[in-house]
């Protein structure tokens, strides 16, 4: 076991908590992501009320394999050529959402914002549950996202179900944001 992965018994704990609702704290690429069930509309608006985010915003969706995004986007042949590229990686890219996905992951848009994460331990997180994660800075929105379980507990409105000890990656920022249709950097 590589030191970033989880002991099998906090993986499953981990399984719990979000299958029962929760929201958890957890390392990421750059900085420590909130998560939670993007399907389960009670968790995701406990974490937008920790961030005091608005919901208009919209959330990211991380996943271990691009098979776990697909009930959540529409994308062609060569767009999804495309993203498995730059798979998994630090880049999210906002592709054409499926007909069902609802507003309160794609904040009322078309689009939607994902990422097959290259962070270990957010992948593993990822595969235990089953599917995608909402992933989203562990800040109250506007102000410093923290890179450390200490700062989760001062940098929220409130603390999430569990907050998953680990190492951020090796980035300086949050990972990149692209347009799939345009190729353009949304943000850097």
């Amino acid at each position: 076991m590589s030191e970033s992965q989880l002991p099998a018994w906090q993986l499953r704990e981990a399984r719990r908590c979000l299958y029962s609702g929760g929201v958890i704290a957890y390392p990421t690429e750059a900085v420590y992501g909130l998560g939670c069930d993007p399907l389960d509309p009670h968790a995701v608006a406990r974490l937008l009320w920790l961030k005091g985010r608005a919901p208009e915003k919209g959330l990211i969706l991380i996943a271990s394999a691009i098979e776990q995004l697909a009930p959540y986007i529409c994308v062609d042949d060569i767009t999804t050529k495309e993203l498995e590229e730059s798979w998994p990686g630090p880049v999210t890219w906002v592709v054409p959402a499926a007909a069902d996905v609802p507003a309160w992951i794609t904040g009322g848009r078309d689009a939607i914002a994902v990422r097959v994460t290259a962070h270990p331990l957010a992948s593993d997180l990822c595969s235990v549950f089953g599917g995608a994660l909402i992933s989203t800075s562990a800040n109250t929105s506007g102000k410093e996202p923290a890179r450390n379980p200490l700062q989760v507990r001062k940098r929220l409105r409130g603390l999430p179900d569990m907050i998953v000890n680990g190492a951020t990656g090796q980035l300086d920022r949050p990972t990149e944001i692209r347009d799939a249709a345009s190729g353009t950097l949304l943000r850097a």
